[in-house]
C-alpha cells in the first residue's frame, strides 16, 4: 500500500510543473463554440427547443418542479382574478327618449344641378364633365 502512495505523489510532483502550451485554452474555447454553432445549425429551432425541455425535464432537482409549480399557480390565479364576480351590478333606469323629427329645408342641390352644363359639348375627351 505504501509503494502506491509513493508512487501516486511521485506522479502528482511531475504533473505539478506541466503547463498547456501558450493559448490552448483559447483555442480550446473557440473551437467548443464553433462545434456548437454547428450542431445548433444542423437540427431545427423546434428540435432544439424540444430536446432542452425533455433534457430539463430529465435532470434530477426539485427546483424546476418548483418553479413549475409556481408558474402553474400564477396562471390559476390570474383566471380566477381576471372572471367577474358573482356581484348584482345595478342597472340605471331606462327613460324613453324622444327624438322629434324635423322637416328637412328646402336644399340648394336640385337648383345647382339644373344649372350644370350636360351638353355633349362640355365633355372632355375620355368622355369625363368639365368644369
Amino acid at each position: 500500500m505504501k509503494a502506491n502512495d509513493q508512487q501516486l505523489g511521485d506522479l502528482l510532483s511531475l504533473k505539478r510543473h506541466e503547463r498547456p502550451p501558450e493559448g490552448y485554452m483559447e483555442d480550446f474555447l473557440r473551437e467548443f463554440h464553433m462545434r456548437r454553432r454547428e450542431e445548433a445549425m444542423q437540427m431545427g429551432s423546434r428540435t432544439g427547443l424540444w430536446e432542452r425541455f425533455t433534457a430539463w425535464l430529465a435532470e434530477p432537482g426539485l427546483a424546476k418542479w418548483a418553479y413549475g409549480a409556481g408558474v402553474a399557480y400564477a396562471a390559476v390565479l390570474a383566471v380566477v382574478v381576471s372572471l367577474p364576480k358573482g356581484q348584482e351590478v345595478d342597472q340605471p333606469s331606462l327613460q324613453p327618449v324622444s327624438h322629434p323629427v324635423v322637416e328637412p329645408l328646402e336644399s340648394a342641390a336640385p337648383t345647382q344641378l339644373d344649372e350644370l352644363d350636360l351638353r355633349p359639348s362640355s365633355e372632355g375627351k375620355l368622355g369625363e364633365q368639365e368644369f
